[in-house]
């Protein structure tokens, strides 16, 4: 586990999570309503709800061990991309859709992000950014000023349940079924499938180990893994506007973040930088 922000304690067939940051009841919430869901819909796509303890000092949930390893850290081959747009297709289509309007809507959606966004832009970067990330967020932000707010338009995207989390690391692939299994719910809830595939292909987790960097794609194969859905028009136009927006959200992160406890190799600021600009394009 090593990409996860809290305590994970693994027994047999079992895990147990422990939730030490942030508003820990909400993050527990979500993760146990995600696995009795998809337990009774797609049972198998994640791990089996065992047990949930909200009065435990900290917050507890136990859940079935699934087996695989994480995608995150190599490049994602055909077999790999094919079982994961398998999964997240399967998990798309899993909440019946009078249930799926009982769930609240994910954290950090779209409208979620675009305050954010604002905010952060009230913020100075970090100390000796660079000219490049400098620019990029000043072009993101012009982009963002002069785009129409798709998150109040009339035309809603049809709703999906989405994971909330793009990191590759939450992707299991099991090499003896060849199937892909999700772990990782905190902030799961009802989402769209456009976000939702922008939130993949454009977590950094998708391209700084190496891979397929070619400016736009990464450890996953954008383009490879997008072409294996069948998105209408619609969804290929909002597709586009959320990868730039999260790509946007990304850039302010790693410009903010403090290169002593930066997780990733130096320079990903501004090689986000150069994808967010192709995006841009």
């Amino acid at each position: 586990m090593q990409w996860s922000t809290h305590e994970i304690e693994i027994l047999g067939d079992t895990v147990t999570k422990r939730y030490r940051e942030g508003d820990v009841r909400a993050l527990l919430d979500r993760e146990w309503r995600a696995l009795t869901l998809l337990y009774a819909h797609a049972p198998g796509l994640a791990p089996a709800p065992l047990s949930v303890d909200r009065e435990a000092d900290p917050p507890t949930v136990v859940m079935s061990r699934v087996p695989g390893v994480p995608l995150r850290g190599a490049p994602v081959d055909a077999a790999r991309l094919s079982a994961l747009a398998g999964t997240l297709d399967a998990m798309y289509r899993a909440v019946p859709r009078d249930r799926l309007l009982r769930v609240p809507m994910r954290p950090d959606h779209e409208a979620g992000l675009i305050a954010g966004l604002r905010i952060r832009h009230d913020r100075t970067p970090a100390p000796g950014t660079g000219a490049v990330v400098r620019e990029a967020l000043r072009e993101g932000m012009a982009w963002l000023d002069g785009r129409r707010d798709r998150a109040t338009a009339p035309d809603e995207p049809a709703p999906v349940f989405g994971a909330g989390d793009g990191n590759l690391a939450n992707y299991l692939w099991d090499a003896e079924t060849s199937r892909i299994a999700v772990v990782d719910f905190e902030d799961s809830g009802r989402s769209d499938r456009a976000f939702e595939l922008a939130e993949i292909t454009e977590h950094v987790s998708s391209w700084v180990d190496g891979g397929f960097d070619d400016g736009v794609g990464g450890g996953l194969d954008a383009a490879a893994f997008l072409a294996r859905f069948d998105l209408t028009v619609q969804e290929r136009a909002r597709l586009r506007d959320c990868r730039r927006l999260l790509a946007l959200t990304w850039l302010f992160i790693l410009a903010a973040a403090d290169p002593a406890r930066s997780r990733n190799p130096p320079g990903t600021d501004e090689r986000q930088a150069l994808r967010l600009r192709a995006l841009l394009g």
